[in-house]
């Protein structure tokens, strides 16, 4: 099979790779092929076609045709491989000649390779591969980026940096398990000596941010330290409730309020026109289904366009889109596979929505509302439908249109607003409309206005 020898990377639902830790999106490459050199068995089990290639600090990520709109899941999970730069042996120059003007660009690099073939494990021979790109796309500015990555080696600062760190912090530990005392000199025993330790984690919490907010560029360097460091605050955040059960509301609350603000620091890797060129708008689509899920689980399934847009922008920090990029994005989602769609009310108003959100629940609990024995009376506004849904009220207000168009509901405009009251018409026999009945939402609000002019 073409690309058995190459290790299978992960997908997101809308077929954006899983990025591994500290690993960032550099440059992006549509319409690229993977052809090997020498014997036939490698070339049989390295040769592939995609529709894009993604370069990161850490991998070529080769996602095939098959993670498109009619992709299933379970063809979707293996339509990604990935050649780790770890395993490039060199890079040779990109020729140029009067032939190359005509044809597709061609960028050949020496490849570490098993005994086996496969790409990733102990080296036992190397294997020259030919990068071919067919896309219209800048192609120095990719190489160039290409040979930064290889030559940074990132992969290899993260492991000194694991090993040193580990080994600091056990020489610190043993010393101070040992002698009972911190790197201060002051004792460390009982419940004092945890609340020292909280307060040197949070000192060094303080002077990170500190340092990153003391200019621009310092907080550039360090915005993926931040939101990783976010992230560890929110994750112990949420285990603290099932740590300590006797916590009051309050403190609940901020820690709820804690956990959102951290949940929206950024997103480690945006999709920004420089990185995907010519598939900007298809890589953002992706990366905005993927981010999407937690607002819309807090939401209630559906959330306002304009609201996902400063919620994206501000996640994505300096790489702000404008309006018409987020509707393009959106507006994409009905050629993916993606479990979200785009909305428009009658109205004009658009939402973004779970493909699996059912107007027709929300109706129940809208009938379930305007059918107590108050609402019947006075009707029911936008502002109790969203106390009831647990949704906005410009949202709610759109609920409650979308029934009286449906014919569930009735509409009254005064100049305290919108009411909405149940639609009785049905309940009314066609045949005889002086018919009372004795059960039914007719014969309940008959009840609720015969007992209201009782006690006027």
């Amino acid at each position: 099979m073409a690309g058995a020898a190459l290790p299978k990377a992960e997908l997101t639902t809308s077929g954006r790779p899983i990025l591994f830790p500290n690993e960032i999106e550099c440059s992006l490459l549509s319409n690229v092929e993977l052809e090997p050199e020498g014997s036939p068995p490698l070339s049989s089990s390295i040769h592939l076609r995609s529709s894009f290639m993604i370069l990161t600090t850490h991998r070529l990520i080769f996602v095939s045709d098959s993670s498109s709109a009619a992709a299933s899941a379970a063809a979707t999970a293996n339509a990604a491989s990935y050649v780790p730069l770890a395993s490039v042996a060199h890079i040779f120059s990109l020729k140029k000649s009067i032939k190359s003007m005509f044809a597709s660009p061609r960028l050949k690099f020496q490849l570490s390779v098993g005994s086996d073939g496969r790409v990733g494990g102990p080296a036992a021979r190397s294997l020259v591969v030919t990068l071919v790109m067919r896309g219209k796309d800048d192609v120095e500015a990719f190489v160039d980026k290409f040979r930064q990555n290889w030559g940074a080696r990132a992969w290899e600062r993260e492991k000194e940096s694991e090993s040193a760190s580990s080994g600091s912090s056990s020489i610190v530990e043993s010393s101070a398990s040992s002698s009972g005392y911190d790197s201060r000199g002051m004792r460390m025993v009982g419940v004092a000596g945890i609340l020292r330790r909280e307060q040197e984690m949070w000192e060094s919490t303080d002077k990170s941010l500190q340092d990153a907010f003391q200019d621009l560029n310092a907080l550039m360097s360090k915005a993926k330290e931040m939101v990783m460091l976010a992230e560890r605050m929110r994750s112990k955040l949420l285990s603290a409730p099932s740590q300590a059960g006797s916590s009051n509301d309050e403190e609940l609350g901020s820690k709820e309020e804690m956990q959102e603000w951290l949940l929206s620091v950024g997103i480690v890797s945006p999709v920004t026109k420089e990185s995907a060129g010519a598939l900007y708008h298809q890589q953002l689509s992706r990366q905005l289904a993927d981010f999407v899920k937690i607002p819309l689980e807090r939401s209630g399934g559906m959330i306002n366009l304009i609201d996902m847009y400063c919620l994206f922008n501000r996640a994505r920090g300096t790489e702000l889109i404008s309006p018409e990029d987020l509707l393009r994005a959106c507006s994409l989602w009905e050629k993916f596979d993606v479990p979200v769609m785009l909305r428009k009310f009658d109205s004009g108003v658009m939402v973004i929505q779970n493909k699996s959100h059912s107007d027709e629940e929300v109706f129940a609990r809208i009938k379930s509302l305007i059918t107590r024995p108050d609402a019947l009376q006075m009707g029911v506004s936008a502002g109790d439908a969203a106390m009831t849904l647990g949704i906005a009220p410009a949202m709610a207000k759109e609920h409650l249109l979308t029934a009286e168009s449906r014919g569930l509901l009735c509409r009254d405009v005064s100049p305290d607003g919108f009411r909405f009251y149940i639609n009785l018409f049905p309940e009314i026999p066609t045949d005889d409309i002086y018919l009372v009945k004795d059960q039914g939402i007719y014969a309940t609000w008959i009840k609720c206005a015969s007992s209201t002019s009782r006690l006027e």
